[in-house]
């Protein structure tokens, strides 16, 4: 069956350029799985969902916005991408300037990108260099250099980025019939956040769908929007997310204010944990991702929220592969190849 990208699936909603050459990877089309027995935990009498944006094609999320800015890219000529990133950008960028034939360069900060997403972007063929310096200022001295030079800039500053992303609300209205009353969400940059009420505002004129309140979360370590301050030397174990200095933070505030919601801080341990309760459910993703569960699970236990009779939807942004290194295990046990040994170690 031919997979069919989100260039070209909602190609008459997307607002990019005539000059643009789509290409694609099957991006979009995540599932949106329910999660029923989480809900029961947390009282029951409401529906719970997770839009698993994992299962792009290099592992997040950021493959939605990126097929967009790099399919604009290549139509207006550039030969060369860069990006600044915390490592889901990156891997993104390089798989998609590699499908086009173009050439990738991505900043990283030093020693703060999981080696799962450093290796992805190496894999692809993109040119990675450490700055000694955190990811905000990675992403001053990119946007410096397209200043100056002809070389296109596909973070999430870039217009054509959220016009990909907001393709993901399109597809849980597509599936629930409806928005969801609430959408939680990881906010690092805060593009994301601004691409899904995009796409819900566009539904909404369109389709009469509704629009749906939001729940960003930041960590704890790294919660500008939270504290109302840049924070210099952001740390989290949540690298996708770890950010100071949101580029898109004063939307992601606007969103807030124009559909309803909060956005609020969990900390590193919440967020761990409801990483390995969302494996139980055979949902693995990377510590970020599991921010918005965290969230909206602090929000019901501390009370300040009612979840009951609502529909609400947990964005996972980013698969579990993306940082392994993160969970710790103990060695499988070692046995001899007999069946007497089998039945000792399992019964």
């Amino acid at each position: 069956m031919k997979s069919i990208g989100i260039l070209e699936k909602y190609k008459s909603l997307l607002n990019l350029p005539a000059h643009t050459k789509a290409i694609s990877l099957g991006e979009g089309n995540t599932p949106l799985i329910p999660i029923p027995r989480i809900a029961q935990e947390l009282g029951g009498g409401f529906d719970l969902y997770v839009k698993y944006e994992g299962l792009n094609p290099t592992g997040s999320f950021k493959d939605r916005g990126m097929v967009a800015a790099i399919s604009e890219a290549l139509g207006s000529g550039m030969k060369t991408v860069i990006c600044a990133s915390t490592g889901n950008t990156a891997a993104s960028a390089a798989a998609y300037a590699t499908r086009a034939s173009m050439k990738a360069i991505v900043l990283i900060p030093e020693g703060k990108v999981a080696r799962g997403k450093l290796v992805a972007s190496v894999v692809y063929g993109a040119k990675v260099i450490q700055i000694k310096g955190s990811f905000d200022d990675a992403l001053k001295l990119v946007i410096e250099i397209t200043k100056k030079h002809p070389i296109a800039l596909v973070n999430s500053i870039n217009p054509y980025r959220l016009e990909g992303q907001k393709t993901a609300a399109f597809e849980i209205v597509d599936d629930l019939g409806k928005a969801p009353d609430l959408l939680c969400i990881p906010v690092g940059n805060a593009g994301n956040i601004n691409a899904y009420a995009m796409g819900f505002d566009q539904y909404n004129k369109l389709k009469k769908s509704g629009l749906p309140q939001f729940l960003g979360v930041q960590a704890s370590g790294a919660a500008p929007l939270v504290i109302g301050k840049v924070v210099e030397r952001p740390d989290t174990i949540a690298t996708a997310i770890r950010i100071g200095n949101p580029a898109r933070g004063e939307q992601a505030l606007e969103v807030i204010r124009k559909h309803g919601g909060k956005i609020i801080a969990v900390d590193d341990k919440d967020i761990l944990a409801t990483q390995k309760r969302l494996a139980l459910e055979g949902i693995w993703v990377e510590p970020a991702s599991a921010a918005g569960l965290a969230g909206l699970m602090k929000e019901i236990k501390e009370n300040r929220f009612n979840a009951k009779g609502k529909n609400i939807v947990i964005v996972c942004t980013g698969h579990g592969l993306k940082d392994p290194d993160i969970i710790e295990m103990s060695q499988p046990i070692l046995i001899e190849p007999t069946l007497e040994m089998l039945e000792k170690a399992i019964l």
